[in-house]
């Protein structure tokens, strides 16, 4: 097939996306696939040949790795040839046309939110993953977990500040330690536990330029993710990061987190977490894959944290690492994501 992987773009994740990416489209092309790999926000700019040659012409693959440090998306946007306001980088709408199957690699703003999800509905061109309703309401970690509290999902207790509000009124309604996060962001940037009034301010202060954030009650407890598959709970995977919490570095750094899969854990508590990630799975109505997050606490309590409508899939992602555990190597789970995307085209 011909196969466009779409990846980086303008988000804070891009580095991840990138890295997931590379080795997407490398096995991609390992099964026979004319696979192409795309930066959504530098587009072919760099590429020569025409658009309608490149399945044919396959560009190269050049090697990534996701950094210690956060992107500089000033630098980013600075270094792109084509001086537009265009989010989308040249040619990439015409390469996607041509495409049998979108891989959507993306991670972040214009990746998981589902802009790029309707736009290629528009297109008429299948992609992988979830729709464009089901990726926006799983983006935004409020309406998430406004919807699982109303379903019956246990989530810890949150609150959302505004930052045009006033600020002593809501931290005298904060009860610490608790945890400040985007709303609408992943792998866990701008994430900060705290457990004083003086860290909560710094936190609140450190995503001011976001104009809204989550405060959520702290759980102490064991750190699980399950994914989803062709709505098929995985086994699940307890993260122990040897330093700290599960932050941007201990995701993506190899050796800085201990990953454990399946998780030692009560049988009664991994089926519960299998049956809590495909209630909040089908809750949103999302597609062939998922990955969600949860914290048991002391008394084997679940709490649902949220979800990740486009997992990872870098060599320290943890879907392919529940996909192994289930005799499903990462050329073969690349396979069934496909499959799957065009099995919901041709519905």
């Amino acid at each position: 097939m011909k196969i466009v992987v779409l990846c980086g773009g303008l988000s804070m994740e891009r580095d991840v996306s990138v890295t997931s990416s590379t080795k997407i489209c490398r096995a991609l092309r390992a099964m026979g696939h004319q696979a192409v790999l795309v930066d959504m926000f530098f587009g072919l700019e760099d590429i020569d040949t025409p658009v309608e040659q490149l399945f044919d012409a396959l560009p190269p693959i050049a090697d990534a790795h996701v950094s210690e440090g956060i992107p500089d998306l000033d630098a980013v946007r600075a270094s792109r040839k084509w001086k537009s306001r265009s989010k989308v980088g040249k040619g990439v709408f015409e390469l996607c046309a041509l495409a049998d199957v979108v891989f959507l690699g993306l991670h972040g703003a214009c990746g998981e939110d589902g802009r790029i999800q309707a736009t290629l509905d528009l297109l008429g061109v299948p992609y992988t993953g979830s729709g464009y309703l089901g990726s926006a309401i799983a983006m935004d970690k409020n309406l998430t977990k406004q919807l699982a509290r109303a379903a019956g999902v246990r989530t810890p207790q949150w609150f959302m500040y505004f930052y045009d509000e006033a600020l002593e009124r809501f931290i005298a309604r904060v009860q610490l330690p608790c945890v400040v996060k985007p709303v609408d962001s992943g792998s866990s940037i701008g994430v900060a536990i705290a457990y004083s009034e003086a860290e909560l301010r710094d936190a609140l202060e450190a995503n001011r330029h976001l104009g809204r954030v989550i405060v959520e009650q702290y759980i102490k407890g064991r750190e699980i993710d399950v994914g989803v598959l062709n709505d098929r709970s995985l086994p699940s995977i307890e993260i122990i990061p040897k330093t700290g919490f599960y932050d941007y570095k201990n995701k993506y750094q190899a050796g800085a987190t201990t990953e454990i899969c399946p998780s030692p854990i009560d049988p009664a508590i991994e089926d519960g977490l299998g049956a809590m990630a495909l209630q909040v799975h089908r809750l949103l109505g999302l597609g062939s894959y998922s990955r969600s997050d949860y914290i048991v606490d002391e008394k084997g309590d679940i709490y649902f944290i949220e979800i990740n409508t486009l997992p990872g899939m870098t060599p320290t992602s943890l879907m392919p690492q529940e996909a192994a555990a289930v005799g499903i190597d990462f050329n073969e789970l690349c396979r069934q994501i496909i499959a799957a995307a065009v099995k919901g085209d041709e519905a």
